[in-house]
């Protein structure tokens, strides 16, 4: 009785592990994907992909359900006691393996189900941003200058600043940009700062323009230091600028505080 026991608790880990996680999973996914929220974690070119792969995954859980309990480890034959104490310490090591996974990825999807979406921290935009070159860096005149820059966002505008080569064809450029405030290499400096996706948070990458400030008091159509704080939303609007150094830089005309986007990502 005990033996039958602990056949049926593993029977059952084991359809947890194989099949439990994978549904849950996909349920998470197909939620998201739904309500709009799965932006927060792929491009939405990527939606489509992972709302079929989930309905699959369904639809293969489903069917295995016709299996009986316990019909996942069953192999149909008899190895023998010899062989079964030969095998025992590495069935033993296997076993603690199966475990720690389970309950790693038991925690994963749990804390899927009880933490709420979240958009990447303006922190993980702070620490990647050294780490990380100008987004889309290979991209210089040639390419962007051709576009309409009205349709411009923080993340092309970054890339246009770092890898212009000539930053008088972008002077007087009218903008109108959303993102978070990050702060500058100095300290009266401030960018406007957005997380840009190509497939998934996972290659997420900060970009930055900076944007110029007033060092005394923010008066109307400028930007003081003080203003804002360090990731408040806001959308600016403003021409750019090309120095006598060849930097570019936006002059706002107006600086707005906003809420956080529904999709705080550019792509």
């Amino acid at each position: 009785m005990a033996e039958q026991t602990r056949t049926r608790w593993r029977a059952i880990a084991t359809r947890w592990l194989g099949l439990g996680l994978a549904v849950v999973i996909s349920v998470v996914t197909l939620g998201l994907g739904l309500t709009g929220r799965l932006t927060l974690y792929i491009s939405p070119e990527s939606i489509w992909f992972a709302c079929v792969g989930a309905v699959v995954v369904l639809a293969g859980a489903i069917w295995s359900c016709t299996l009986p309990l316990g019909a996942e480890t069953d192999h149909g034959h008899d190895h023998g006691h010899a062989l079964a104490d030969a095998v025992a310490p590495r069935r033993a090591l296997k076993l603690a393996g199966v475990v720690s996974a389970g309950v790693v990825a038991s925690g994963v999807v749990i804390a899927a189900l009880v933490l709420p979406p979240a958009s990447l921290s303006v922190e993980l935009a702070t620490s990647r941003a050294d780490a990380t070159g100008p987004v889309f860096a290979a991209a210089d005149a040639p390419t962007l200058g051709v576009a309409d820059t009205t349709a411009f966002g923080v993340g092309e505008w970054s890339s246009v600043f770092a890898t212009a080569t000539r930053p008088e064809a972008y002077d007087g450029s009218t903008v109108t940009l959303t993102g978070f405030v990050t702060r500058g290499p100095d300290a009266d400096a401030v960018n406007l700062t957005r997380m840009v996706i190509t497939h998934c948070v996972i290659d997420a990458q900060p970009a930055a323009v900076p944007v110029s400030v007033d060092a005394g008091e923010s008066g109307k159509g400028q930007f003081s230091t003080g203003q804002f704080s360090t990731g408040q939303w806001i959308e600016v609007t403003g021409t750019v600028t090309a120095d006598s150094d060849g930097s570019l830089r936006v002059v706002p005309a107006s600086v707005v505080e906003i809420d956080e986007p529904e999709d705080p990502y550019e792509y």
